[in-house]
Parts: C-alpha cells; structure tokens; sequence
C-alpha cells in the first residue's frame, strides 16, 4: 500500500444544535476575545444565539457578511482588511463553501506578509498563527476539514486553488440544523456538488483505501438522502445524513482530491458565474461515461452504493450508476444541459482550453483528458 496523509482539524464536533453549545463552551475555554466572523445575511438569523452567548462571555465581535457569491482576490483583499483592521485574534466562518473557503485564507494570512496570488498551487503557504474554526451551513464543499480554499482571480476568468496542511482548521462543528433553512435549489446544488468529490476520489487515479472507504459512503449516504432533503427541508435525518456525507467527501479532497468534473466546471465558474455545485451536476454524468473505460468496475461500485440493481456485467452496472446521477440531478430539478443555463456555444474552445490549464486536478483524472476531449464532454452538454 502507497503511503498516504491525511489532515483533519484537531476537534471536530458533529450533532444537531452544536454550532451554540459546544461551540460556545469550547471557545469560552479558550480564552480568545477578538473574534471576526465571515458569514452571509441569510445565516444571521441562526446563530444570534451564539452572538448573544459569545457577548455575554465578554467576546469582542466582527461581523463581515459580504460573500454573497463565490470571492474574488479583490473581494479577499477587502475582507482580510477589515480582519487587521479589527485586530482579531480568532477567525471563524459560517456559512457555506466560499464562506468558509475565505475564512481559511483570511486566518491564514491575517499575520502574514505573504500575498494570496503567491500561494495559488500547492503547498506555498508558509505557516498560519491565528486560531481558525468552520462551521458549515451547507452540506456540500467539505470545506470545514479540507486543506483546500478556492479564490476567483478575476485577472485569468478562472478559479484558482489552494492547497495547504495550514489552511486546515483547528475545530468544525457540523451543526445538521444551520443547514435546515437552505433553499431547495442550493441544497440540490451542493449535495452534488459533495456527490462529486466522493465518486472523483473513489475513481481517481491517486485513489487509496483509506480514502475509498469515506468516498463510498459518502455516495451512499447522499445519493439516498439528497432528494428528500430537497423535497423537504425540515427532514433533520435526511439533513444529518448529507451533512456526514459531505463531511465525508470534505475528507477526500486532502489526500486525493478531485479530477476532471471539477477542473471542466472551474471555466464556467470563472467566466459565467455558474455556481460551484451546478457546474459540477451538469459535468458530472458525462465525465463519468468518459471515464468508465479507465476502471468500469470501481464505477459499478458507484453504482451499486447508489442501490441500482445488479446488471450481467460491470459495463452494464456501470451505466446504470450514470444514469441514476443523471435522473438524480433532474429529480432535484438541475439542469442537464449547458444550454439550459445560458452557456453560448462559442465558448466551448475557450472553457476547453482553460479548463486545461487546470493541471492540479486533471493530473488525477483516470483517464487522460486532451483538449479535444475536454471540447467533446461540453460539446455533449448542448
């Protein structure tokens, strides 16, 4: 076996109703007073009982709820700003994967002179000082307990990553009901979107064991539970269930990570705004079908941790799994086609040739992508 690493933050919590209890008491104990907190106006409402449990500890607040979208390197700039400014000694984010995803980078380099444009890769982050915890309102990125952060750089059209053991938190506390008031169609969205990162990890070429152990009940957990939670919000089990699945999936993108779905999904993140979750929905079927010859029997697991029927064989198995994502994604109502979200066709040979310069993730891919292939797998998606 082929060794492997795996970074987790020091103290995770998982149980409904733990972003006010266990949250409050543990960083009571602590002793921080300083605390800048990244989140978005919907999510205010939820945690006032932690803002009022917090103040009456004698906790200095902040409050930026500016990331309403996916953050540019402007956008970062201006919030890491307000963080100095403020001088905190503790950073937190609540909400979902930008949100968290910008925490990290702000925690990191609050106290730093290096510049974000000088870190985009792997592994150029020199150190974090400050104290830094996650608590996801969405059941999707795994941000909480990846080393991962994605920022938009306006400059290049095109979501950039970066990945450091530093930008790991130090607690995430995965509260099932921070996530119960999230729209339908968001819901929808990043419950592929985590879908996504158990089925690449599971097939990816850097695959492991340990890894595909997570990545195979992450898919079980969520293809099972997705559409419930979309058909009814209020279903805490079925919340419980995609907030341990993404969890899981959050698990896989250190050590293994993703591959074509996401790296195909970045350009139209960049030049077209199509959030993170729907780009990779839309991908997801037809990079599965590419792939299939690279492995057919690891994606018949995929299939079968979905519940489809056993078939004759694995080819027939594994068809089965990409058309029950297929019918998964319609049933939550996502599009299946670009064109049903705007995507000009013309853009197909650029997005191509972007997406190619993803190399961080298309090096995981099972399969070599070329650029016309790349064109090929948009071009299916009209």
């Amino acid at each position: 076996m082929k060794t492997i690493t795996i970074y987790q933050p020091q103290k995770i919590v998982f149980g409904t109703g733990c972003s006010t209890t266990h949250f409050c008491e543990d960083f009571r104990e602590l002793g921080f007073k300083r605390l800048f907190i990244l989140t978005a106006p919907p999510i205010l409402p939820l945690i006032r009982p932690m803002l009022k449990q917090l103040t009456a500890d004698g906790v200095e607040i902040s409050i930026y709820e500016g990331i309403t979208q996916e953050p540019t390197v402007t956008h970062f700039y201006d919030v890491l700003e307000k963080a100095r400014n403020f001088e905190a000694d503790s950073v937190i984010g609540v909400g979902g994967g930008s949100v968290l995803d910008t925490a990290k980078l702000v925690a990191a380099l609050i106290e730093s002179d290096q510049r974000v444009e000088e870190i985009f890769g792997t592994g150029f982050l020199k150190g974090r000082k400050c104290w830094l915890a996650c608590l996801p309102t969405t059941a999707g990125t795994g941000s909480e307990v990846s080393p991962n952060s994605i920022l938009l750089d306006e400059k290049d059209k095109l979501k950039k990553g970066i990945v450091s053991p530093y930008l790991v938190a130090d607690a995430a506390y995965l509260d099932p009901q921070l996530t119960v008031t999230v729209p339908s169609k968001i819901t929808a969205e990043t419950g592929m979107d985590a879908i996504t990162h158990c089925i690449e990890a599971y097939t990816n070429k850097f695959a492991h064991p340990i890894i595909d152990m997570y990545a195979r009940k992450g898919i079980e957990l969520i293809s099972s539970n997705l559409l419930r939670a979309v058909r009814n919000g209020n279903d805490i089990q079925a919340r419980e269930a995609l907030m341990l699945g993404s969890y899981y999936g959050g698990i896989c993108l250190g050590p293994v990570n993703t591959a074509a779905v996401h790296a195909l999904s970045y350009p139209l993140g960049g030049e077209f705004h199509i959030s993170h979750g729907l780009a990779n929905a839309i991908l997801l079927p037809s990079v599965m079908r590419f792939n299939q010859s690279a492995d057919v029997r690891k994606y018949a697991d995929i299939a079968l941790a979905c519940g489809v029927a056993i078939g004759r064989n694995n080819e027939e198995i594994a068809e089965k799994g990409v058309e029950f994502i297929t019918r998964l994604s319609e049933d939550c109502g996502i599009p299946t086609k670009l064109s049903e979200i705007g995507i000009p066709r013309d853009a197909v040979d650029r997005m191509a040739e972007a997406a190619m310069q993803v190399t961080r993730l298309l090096k995981n891919n099972p399969r070599e992508v070329n650029l016309a292939d790349a064109k090929a797998i948009y071009e299916s998606l009209f």
